[in-house]
């Protein structure tokens, strides 16, 4: 019995736990977005970078397609995709790997 009651006796003696206070600072950031950026080069056709962006571009309809292939053609580049660094990867893959010249992955 006297295990009892020293272990009672702890317990009601120790001074309580306290939770570390949360600073009202904290602040939740999103992740970064990460822009696809296809460069202008003198190998690929406009109809080619335009197949492409439609073919690896998730939603790319034609129309923005080619506004984004003369965009590349008339000023150098174009960012044809915004968005999570993951899926940035891999269209980035996809277009790099089609033949298009790439700029390489940069934090939108």
């Amino acid at each position: 019995m006297s295990m009892v009651i020293s272990a009672a006796f702890y317990a009601t003696s120790a001074s309580p736990v306290k939770a570390p206070e949360r600073s009202g600072q904290v602040t939740q950031k999103p992740y970064p977005n990460y822009k696809v950026i296809v460069l202008n080069d003198d190998v690929n056709t406009f109809q080619y970078v335009a197949e492409c962006l439609m073919k690896y571009i998730p939603g790319m309809v034609s129309d923005r397609a080619w506004e984004l292939t003369h965009q590349v053609h008339n000023e150098g580049q174009a960012t044809v995709w915004v968005g999570p660094k993951e899926q940035a990867e891999l269209y980035h893959q996809q277009l790099r790997r089609a033949g298009l010249t790439m700029a390489p992955l940069e934090s939108a």
